[in-house]
């Protein structure tokens, strides 16, 4: 019943820089932590139904390390640790699945303290300015990517000891790097028989987590549409192989594009929260994968990409404010002009307005002769009324005269 509760909860994203990641009136950071856990769990099936059940200790060890490490580094700063809101699970859940199957099992144990190492350093959940699961991956890569070991699927892996590297096998994206096609078909890296990590074996079922999460309203379609579709571009117009133009396939099912594109660039606390920056940030992300991949900087350039994206989120999110001020105000202008009745009025009436400003016009021509001749006629009244007036002052002058006449 609580996790029914937590999943038909509403979820608004906020910006970064607040004290909490998400703001809402019924708003849970585990909602949306369980909501991502679902959208994962049709691909760790499969992961587990390829590599065996050693798939599940390096998600466990990694989840492990994620949360006590979290809950530790929260009290030495003197704060409660909220290991409810389930984002160091989350944390957790993500670093295992950029690694793969073979992986020494104490290397996700380390990763998890680096990740939650540099999310205590940038203030806690919803304050990162890095992807916590993509800094840890980036830096095991950095210091034990030689210790990592890709086996093909089937292959039986021992649940604790290291795996033998002579079990290692070649993987899709290792091939596009050598500037050779992969063995493995379209349709098998679409629904995933192939070597790799442990999240990125299966297309198909990353699309389906990535649509679940879409049509919930977690994530955004904008930034995983636009990285899919720069890499896709780029890929497609200046191919590596210049054979078909299957490589521009190849190129978005190998690797940890599809992955990067749905899970990993659309965290909330290091993604735009705008149209306009969503767009250049998914761009962003997609160009840097090329070119990482076409110069050989990394192995797969998907998860650097973001992480350098990251930087850039705020200052596009500043970028689109800035560019959506002047055009709000001018449809703002537009709506009050459509708005005033004066206008449109005179609009309509065409030339019956004209008319009538052509009477009013004529009308106050004459009103000034009319007043002048009023004005007149008042004058000769007052002197007539004058001379009236002494005639009858000077008739009682005469009247004694009279009598004394008579």
């Amino acid at each position: 019943m609580k996790i029914n509760k937590l999943l038909k909860r509403d979820i608004t994203p906020v910006r970064r820089g607040t004290n909490s990641a998400f703001l809402s009136g019924s708003c849970s950071v585990a909602g949306i932590m369980l909501h991502v856990i679902a959208a994962l769990i049709p691909v760790v099936v499969w992961a587990v139904y390829l590599f065996g059940f050693r798939v599940l200790m390096v998600i466990a060890i990694s989840v492990a390390s994620a949360v006590a490490s979290d809950a530790l580094l929260t009290l030495m700063i003197y704060k409660k640790p909220l290991i409810g809101d389930l984002a160091a699970v989350v944390s957790g859940v993500m670093l295992a699945l950029t690694l793969p199957a073979a992986t020494p099992l104490w290397i996700p144990a380390v990763g998890g303290l680096v990740a939650m190492a540099i999310k205590q350093l940038a203030g806690g959940t919803g304050n990162n300015f890095l992807n916590p699961a993509l800094f840890a991956r980036t830096v095991i890569m950095l210091i034990f990517g030689k210790m990592m070991i890709y086996t093909a699927p089937g292959v039986s892996l021992p649940l604790f000891s290291n795996v033998d590297p002579q079990l290692s096998a070649g993987t899709a994206m290792a091939a596009l790097n050598a500037g050779k096609f992969p063995n493995e078909s379209v349709f098998e890296l679409l629904y995933g028989k192939c070597a790799g990590n442990i999240g990125e074996i299966s297309a198909l079922l990353i699309l389906l987590g990535g649509a679940f999460l879409i049509l919930r309203g977690i994530i955004s379609y904008k930034i995983p549409l636009s990285f899919a579709f720069t890499v896709m571009a780029i890929t497609y117009l200046f191919p590596r192989i210049d054979i078909d133009s299957s490589y521009a396939i190849y190129s978005i099912l190998s690797g940890g594009v599809l992955f990067a594109a749905f899970f990993m660039a659309t965290d909330h606390a290091t993604s735009p929260c705008t149209t306009l920056g969503q767009v250049i940030y998914g761009v962003g992300c997609g160009g840097l994968t090329v070119l990482f991949r076409y110069t050989g900087v990394f192995y797969d350039g998907a998860y650097p990409a973001v992480l350098i994206m990251n930087e850039l989120a705020r200052p596009l999110d500043l970028l689109a404010f800035s560019l959506n001020g002047p055009v709000k105000k001018k449809k703002k202008a537009k709506k009050q002009q459509k708005e005033e009745p004066e206008p449109s009025e005179t609009v309509e009436n065409g030339p019956e307005t004209a008319k009538n400003a052509e009477i009013t016009e004529e009308t106050a021509a004459q009103e000034p002769e009319e007043i002048k001749e009023e004005t007149e006629e008042t004058a000769t009244e007052t002197t007539a009324a004058e001379e009236i007036t002494e005639e009858t002052e000077e008739k009682p002058e005469n009247r004694p005269d009279d009598g004394e006449g008579a």
